[in-house]
Parts: C-alpha cells; structure tokens; sequence
C-alpha cells in the first residue's frame, strides 16, 4: 500500500469545532483547549476566526483568544476570515496565517456569508494578497468541494477553477472542504491528483466531515493521491451552523490512531488525547460522537 512517511494533522477544533456546538466556552476555556492541543504537539491549529462579533457574537473575543496562547516554537496559529476587515483584526492579532473560504455552489455561499461566489472570491483574492504582503501566509479553501445539499452540481471544474484564482493571488496554501461529507474515495482520489498534478509546490489539505462514514476512507484515498495535509477535530466534534447537513469533523483522536497504527508519523501524542477529549466533553455537557473517544471511554467504564 502506498503510504507517506509523515503527515500534518491541523486541529480545528478551537474554531470550527466549537461553531457547531449549542454549548458556549468562555475565552479562558478556549485559550485552554488551544495550549492543550500545543502541548499535545499538534504543529497547527485553527484558533478562531475574525468573523463580525454582530454575526458571530460567540467570537467576539477572537483577538482576547489569540493572546493568552502561550505562542510555542514550531506552532503555527491560523484563523478563518471572511473579509477584508477580518483580515485586518487578524493580523492586528499576530495569527500566522489567515484562511479564507470560498463554497463551489453558489447557493451555499449565499447562505453562508450573503454573497455570490464570484463576490467572496473577488474579496479572498485581496485578503490573501493583504496577507502575503504582510508576511503572513494564506490559505484559500473551496468548501461544499465534492458537493452540494442544494441540489446545484458541483464539478472538479468549478473547484479547479477556485483553486487556480487562490494561487494566482499568492496563497501558499489550497484546501478542499468536504463540508456535508458527501465525498467518497474516488473522488478525493481524482481531485486530489489533478491538483497535486497542476500545482506540486503549493500544499494541498482535505478537510474532511464524517457525515456518512467516511472520512477515513477519504483521507487514505487522499493519501493516495499524494496529500499530506489533514484537518481534524478532536471528538469528531462541529459542522457548520450555516450549511444544510454539515455534521461533525473528522474526528482527530481515530485520525491519529490509524497514522500511529500505519507506521505514519504526525507527530501528536495520542496518549495526550483522551484528557482533551474529557476537557471538551465536560465542557460542552455532552459525550463527543468520534468512534476511538467512545471505544476508551467504554474501556475505563469496564475497569472501573
């Protein structure tokens, strides 16, 4: 079986975990759960996102979070912007890099931020410019990229078609949102190579939601097909608010089990985990859906 030697796995859950959540943590959690997951050795992690505090109103104390992380070497913080003036309070901020989104169906978008595609892309294209010109790195997402709950087609076309705009505007980074989970092997498989195959020097990352079961088949598919870059979230927990049957992420704990199982090293200690998974389960009041959180939770159940 073809296999890399190393992946990076992105923990998403201090920001894209916690918006699909009911239950509200206070900034000292949040800064907890993120020098938590440092400590775990996780290299990157979506700390928050620059979103209007009128719109969003539980992150509003984006910037309060970003400064009570304790800034390890080798940690790379990065945070969701939607616009222009979210780019501008993040980097007021000091994240390291700024990520923007852009939905391959066009009814998504609209739902999502108000705007048509071609509108968020246009202002995606100056945020990552602003970016880069800052010295910061940026990285352009297509989500709903392998499908959409509106019924709108959604080809490899229009993603590469995304894609191709977010690197000519200077992003050192693509990722392909599987928002709804609607994606199968075969189609990571396709999309992956044909991006690896056009653009080798810009890294590439699957973001992947485990709605119907297979995020991790999806994410040996991308293996595959060359990627080396993985989001994940610890518990499986999140989806978006915003988009029609968007469940939880990938859920990072059975992520890294399969890469240490595999002989493919992240980096993360999985041993670290399961108290991450207990500090957010008590958090939110409720036990997290991933699969490796629950098999350990039974077991201590067992011996108790």
């Amino acid at each position: 079986m073809k296999k890399p030697s190393t992946v990076t796995i992105r923990e998403v859950s201090p920001r894209d975990g916690l918006q699909g959540e009911t239950a509200e943590i206070d900034t000292e959690g949040k800064i907890e759960l993120v020098n938590l997951l440092a400590s775990a050795g996780f290299p990157r992690i979506n700390v928050t996102s620059f979103a209007s505090p009128k719109a969003v109103p539980r992150l509003a104390d984006a910037a309060d979070v970003v400064a009570g992380v304790i800034r390890r070497p080798g940690l790379e913080l990065d945070a969701s912007v939607p616009n222009l003036r979210g780019a501008e309070r993040a980097l007021e901020a000091d994240v390291d890099t700024l990520v923007v989104f852009v939905a391959a169906s066009d009814e998504a978008n609209l739902r999502n931020v108000r705007r048509t595609t071609e509108e968020s892309m246009v202002e995606s294209e100056a945020v990552i410019r602003l970016a880069r010109a800052s010295g910061k790195n940026a990285v352009g997402t297509v989500s709903l990229a392998f499908g959409s709950p509106y019924g709108d087609e959604v080809t490899d076309d229009t993603v590469v078609a995304l894609a191709d705009r977010f690197v000519a505007a200077g992003a050192t980074g693509l990722s392909l949102g599987d928002t709804t989970g609607e994606a199968n092997p075969q189609a990571v498989f396709d999309l992956v190579s044909r991006l690896r195959a056009e653009y080798p020097d810009v890294e590439l990352a699957l973001h992947l939601h485990d709605t119907r079961g297979l995020a991790l088949a999806n994410v040996l598919a991308g293996m595959q097909a060359g990627a080396r870059h993985f989001d994940g979230a610890i518990g499986g927990i999140g989806g978006s608010p915003f988009t029609k049957d968007s469940s939880g992420n990938l859920a990072t704990e059975d992520l890294v089990y399969m890469c240490a199982t595999m002989g493919i090293e992240t980096g993360v200690d999985l041993a670290a985990l399961p108290s991450i998974n207990a500090f957010l389960e008590t958090r939110l009041g409720h036990p997290l859906p991933g699969r490796l959180g629950q098999f350990m939770r039974g077991s201590e159940a067992a011996s108790a």
